[in-house]
């Protein structure tokens, strides 16, 4: 989720397209330009997209933005866009994770934003850090910033109190969670001690990423050909091994993670690992919760921040500046922060951080701070073109390991053997 404002002329946006149409493409009859937006955002999320998209359009009368939405998730939006680019019928703008901006970009329907974001109403170097990495590719600016979080874990108090256990402490060990996790789960109630979901797409996966990094490993080793993770990840997936052998984490198997959150809100689950994003969910459920850092191997947290991107695609030298300047205008700090506000983002910048409407939100919103605070140990999956074969493989590791099927030791070297095959594929 993004945003940023202005009113720019097609020489100051300063859009370079891969196959730029007529100046007057995708104009219609009355002088307006219709940009199609495909956000993939569901429930809290779609609704502020399109209250943010119906302010646009009424003060930007020579633009109409679609928030048709893709009809689809955005943990499917890579494959609906891969497939849309193939049939020549893409949408303007499309919400894609930034772990997948690198395969994306490699189109070259997508349009180079390295002037209009550098050069753009908010300053570049506002950007927080993770931001500004999740949307280079090769030292270009291959999208705008949608959405920045980090990830730890929301736990329910009165679970806890129930089970008779003291609330989590930041500091606390990846031992520690999983005994945890065994003594809060009740089956005879229906109580799960956490969750994790098992579909082995990107969310199965983002969230190993931070125990990997904690251990000392990399996605991508320094040679470029093999993984950075072959002993760490075994480490790693053994101890989701024993939240399996446990049963003490409930296995959601289907897309999107709904399910995986709906146990938490109706609180039969103790303990999610999760973002900003779903605390106004949480807080309307009237959940009596909190927020603690991530647990950690090493005594010192590590946590993931997973900046999504708005990519621009060519359909015509028109459409492609009126995308880019609503894109502008959702990253601009007065719109930014009414974004991450009902949408459960954090600021993409420093601007939107010192808004007085933010630092409220901030104060009167528990465990906020946590997420926020937790920035300054976040890391970034790389842009890298090979990293969805990667995740794949991981991601299916993860899942054997979750319901048994193999043991970590076995599901590393299947996800090495895979993983290291799509990184020599030249790129």
């Amino acid at each position: 989720m993004s945003r940023r404002g202005m009113l720019l002329g097609a020489a100051a946006i300063g859009v370079t397209s891969g196959c730029a149409g007529g100046a007057s493409d995708g104009v219609g009859a009355d002088g307006r330009v219709t940009v199609e937006l495909w956000h993939g955002q569901v429930d809290t999320g779609r609704k502020a997209v399109e209250a943010l998209v119906a302010e646009f359009n009424r003060t930007h009368p020579t633009i109409r933005v679609d928030p048709g939405g893709g009809g689809v998730l955005a943990d499917a939006m890579l494959q609906k866009v891969t497939a849309a680019l193939a049939a020549g019928s893409y949408p303007d703008i499309a919400y894609i994770f930034g772990s997948d901006l690198a395969s994306v970009a490699r189109s070259p329907r997508v349009v180079d934003l390295t002037s209009a974001m550098r050069d753009g109403p908010t300053p570049w170097n506002t950007f927080w850090k993770p931001v500004r990495d999740a949307v280079t590719v090769n030292g270009r600016v291959r999208a705008a910033p949608a959405v920045l979080d980090s990830l730890a874990v929301v736990y329910n108090k009165k679970l806890f109190r129930q089970a008779g256990l003291d609330y989590p402490k930041p500091g606390w060990s990846w031992d520690q969670f999983t005994d945890t996790a065994r003594q809060l789960t009740d089956h005879d109630r229906g109580v799960f001690g956490t969750g994790w979901p098992a579909v082995g797409d990107e969310d199965t996966v983002w969230r190993l990423w931070p125990m990997l990094w904690d251990l000392g490993g990399e996605v991508v080793a320094p040679d470029g050909k093999h993984i950075g993770f072959a002993d760490q990840g075994v480490r790693a997936l053994r101890t989701l091994a024993q939240l399996g052998h446990d049963k003490s984490a409930y296995l959601d198997t289907k897309p999107g993670s709904e399910q995986l959150y709906q146990v938490f809100l109706n609180s039969r689950m103790a303990m999610v690992a999760t973002g900003p994003w779903q605390l106004p969910d949480i807080i309307t459920a009237k959940i009596d919760y909190g927020v603690v850092p991530l647990p950690t191997y090493s005594g010192h947290a590590v946590t993931i921040s997973g900046p999504d991107t708005w990519t621009v695609f060519d359909n015509g030298s028109a459409r492609s500046r009126a995308a880019v300047e609503f894109a502008q205008w959702m990253n601009s700090p007065v719109h930014d922060v009414r974004w991450d506000i009902s949408a459960g983002g954090l600021p993409l910048s420093t601007g939107t951080a010192t808004r007085p409407e933010w630092r409220e939100h901030s104060a009167r919103t528990v465990g906020l701070d946590v997420f926020t605070d937790s920035l300054r140990s976040a890391r970034v999956r790389p842009v890298h073109a090979a990293y969805p074969q990667i995740s794949q493989a991981l991601g299916e590791a993860i899942v054997s390991v979750l319901l048994g099927r193999d043991s970590p030791e076995k599901a590393l070297r299947s996800c090495a053997d895979k993983a290291d095959a799509a990184l020599l594929i030249p790129r």
